[in-house]
């Protein structure tokens, strides 16, 4: 154990020389191709800095290019290496942010400074992602269709809130922070902070510290036919979610399987599952009029649950045995039954007497509900066809992908900066980290060279929510 200790670092200092030793060849040959600069501009010799890279921070030197008073100038080989001016490796940035899309920007310190040594702070962890989000939208749209892709079209979408903060809370983040009067003892600081913040306003019913500001997620994936007649999947699943609109969800839906050759000509089966939202029915109506749109089952039963409390009591056989009855012509494909035995027993409720007006007007929501989804409930037809009747693709992908990383404790976001960091954990958990990265170090080397100016490539400012398909 101790002698792993010393070789460790042992080992990244002769990584730090090694990348000193290539940054250096590379300015040597830099200088012997550019004796001579362009007209205009000259050398200023040979300025310093520091670069984080996956073995440390390195310092090297690299010729500066002066173009003259008011036009600034540029280091040659920072553009040609496609080495942004904010100080990290492509590397570092990719691990550091990779990271920051799974655990918190506090973790990433941790586990980075425990297997590297060194580690940038939280602050410019959260801004390598800032500024890596601001690629994203490009990268989804670019991204190639899946090969090998099945011949049903499956889509999933569902809704998740996630804590944001006030504008009571950002008033006092962003204001100037109280001296610290006690730098020592962290109680003692606890409790003036407590009284510095005063005595919290007791919450009035319906009142909701969460502040949820709802993002919208979308599963994607095909079926193929096997020599059987089943269909087998899930093939090529990929997922997105974004805090804008809704109806954009939907138009990505709509990009990405027009991607994969589900286009409206195409006559190719498209399913797609939701939990019976409105908006939703009204964009995917919009959006995919000839996919078959269905609605969850176990959505429709938790409905069948709370018509089955107005009418016996919580926990009681006949209640347990009735919604079981009407589970059954469900999948039996007698859905209209469903609503007809509730239409029933509402008729045959009394107008008064304790609780009556509230189990009337729960069983009229109930009934309304599921009359108007009739036409997505048939799940016998879909069992036939062997397609899907339940949407656990989405609901898992709202837990793994949203949940884990946004609904934590103690979380406040803001709803740009949340958008950021969501699709970057979406394009790592569709497998695409590695592809994204050097997406975004080609473009962004590509760039510089065409333009002749040094990069920033981490960022304070959080791109705008995307508007791709919500004004159409």
């Amino acid at each position: 154990m101790e002698f792993e200790k010393q070789l460790i670092p042992k080992v990244y200092e002769l990584g730090r020389l090694f990348i000193l030793l290539f940054l250096c060849v590379r300015e040597e040959s830099w200088q012997r191709n550019h004796a001579e600069v362009e007209k205009g501009t000259k050398c200023q010799g040979l300025k310093d800095r520091l670069v984080g890279t996956m073995f440390g921070k390195v310092r090297y030197w690299r010729t500066y290019v002066y173009r003259g008073r008011g036009e600034g100038g540029y280091y040659p080989l920072d553009i040609e290496l496609g080495l942004p001016l904010d100080g990290f490796s492509m590397l570092v940035r990719s691990y550091a942010v990779r990271l920051a899309t799974k655990v918190s920007y506090a973790q990433c310190v941790t586990v980075l400074s425990t297997f590297l040594q060194w580690s940038p702070c939280q602050k410019t962890i959260e801004e390598m992602a800032l500024g890596l989000g601001k690629h994203t939208g490009e990268w989804f749209e670019s991204a190639p269709a899946p090969e090998n892709d099945g011949e049903v079209l499956i889509i999933q979408i569902d809704s998740k809130a996630t804590p944001t903060a006030t504008e009571s809370e950002l008033e006092k983040r962003r204001g100037k922070r109280a001296k610290n009067l006690q730098p020592v003892s962290q109680r003692h600081r606890g409790k003036a902070a407590r009284k510095r913040r005063g005595s919290k306003k007791r919450k009035k019913k319906g009142d909701k510290s969460k502040n949820g500001k709802m993002s919208t997620i979308v599963v994607m994936y095909t079926l193929k036919r096997s020599k059987e007649g089943l269909l087998e999947g899930p093939l090529n699943k990929k997922v997105y979610a974004s805090y804008a609109p809704k109806r954009h969800a939907v138009a990505i839906a709509r990009r990405e399987a027009d991607k994969r050759g589900f286009t409206d000509g195409s006559e190719k089966l498209i399913q797609i599952v939701t939990d019976g939202d409105n908006d939703l029915d009204r964009y995917i109506e919009d959006i995919f009029p000839q996919a078959i749109h269905t609605i969850d089952i176990f959505h429709v039963t938790e409905y069948l649950w709370k018509a089955g409390g107005c009418l016996y009591k919580e926990g009681s056989e006949e209640l347990i045995e009735w919604v079981e009855d009407q589970k059954d012509h469900l999948y039996e494909g007698n859905a209209s039954e469903v609503v007809k035995e509730i239409d029933d027993r509402l008729k045959l409720l009394p107008k008064k007497g304790p609780g009556m007006k509230n189990r009337r007007e729960n069983l009229k929501k109930i009934s309304g509900y599921l009359s108007k989804r009739l036409d997505k409930m048939d799940y016998k037809a879909l069992q036939e066809q062997d397609l899907e009747i339940s949407s656990g693709a989405v609901e898992g992908a709202v837990n793994y992908v949203i949940a884990k990383r946004f609904d934590s404790g103690g979380m406040r976001w803001i709803k740009e900066k949340a958008e950021a960091l969501l699709q970057l954990r979406c394009i790592e958990v569709n497998g695409d980290w590695d592809r994204f990265i050097t997406h975004v170090h080609d473009k962004t080397t590509r760039n510089a060279q065409l333009s002749g100016e040094n990069f920033f490539l981490k960022t304070t400012e959080a791109a705008p929510l995307p508007t791709y398909g919500v004004n159409t």
